[in-house]
């Protein structure tokens, strides 16, 4: 994908379909149970802040302007808890550090909008590279070579990194049962997972 300066997404950088990437974490390999285990626990505002490393306020803007909207549970007048997603944490982060580095808005809302449309595998072994202008998406090492090389690519956010950090984050805090409305005090799908594997080995 590349989010071009007028906010129009443009094709994948020579991208072989099936062509795998630098970060082979556990999503890469998990089969339709897990991704629902990971999508059945929803994160309410505050725990996303704390998570994606943002102020509420920010939260409440990107949310009330559409930039990333809780995909759970949104906000229905006063009272009402707005729910994210574990995929929603992720990208709150990713949006902030494109923030930091001074992407501009509208690159930034292209790119939300292709992280939305992504597997939980084409999330984890996804770069995205930018110029401060355009956003590219690298999904091998050679295609962050070629940006680099091209002199087009200044920095580089690796999805599956950040993933990782959210993950991390979230086990120290609390979740939500989205069909119970259970509260889950410290805990992540990614956990349970975790606990699974190491009884079948």
């Amino acid at each position: 994908m590349r989010s071009s300066g007028d906010g129009t997404a443009g094709g994948a950088l020579g991208r072989s379909p099936g062509e795998g990437g630098p970060y082979p974490l556990h999503g890469s390999a998990a089969g339709p149970e897990q991704v629902e285990q990971i999508e059945q626990v929803g994160y309410r505002g505050p725990t996303a802040c704390a998570a994606a490393g943002i102020t509420y306020r920010q939260l409440d803007y990107w949310a009330r302007t559409g930039l990333v909207e809780p995909s759970v549970r949104p906000a229905h007048g006063s009272g009402t808890q707005r729910l994210y997603s574990f995929r929603d944490v992720v990208v709150l982060k990713i949006v902030k550090r494109f923030l930091d580095t001074g992407v501009a808005l509208q690159n930034i809302r292209t790119a939300v909008q292709h992280l939305r449309a992504r597997g939980f595998a084409d999330l984890e072994r996804m770069t995205l590279m930018s110029d401060g202008a355009t956003v590219y998406e690298c999904t091998s090492p050679d295609e962050v070579v070629d940006l680099l090389q091209g002199g087009q690519g200044i920095f580089g956010i690796a999805v599956g990194v950040v993933w990782r950090d959210v993950e991390s984050a979230l086990s120290q805090l609390h979740g939500e049962r989205i069909d119970t409305g259970e509260t889950l005090v410290g805990h992540h799908p990614a956990d349970e997972l975790a606990r699974r594997r190491n009884r079948a080995v």
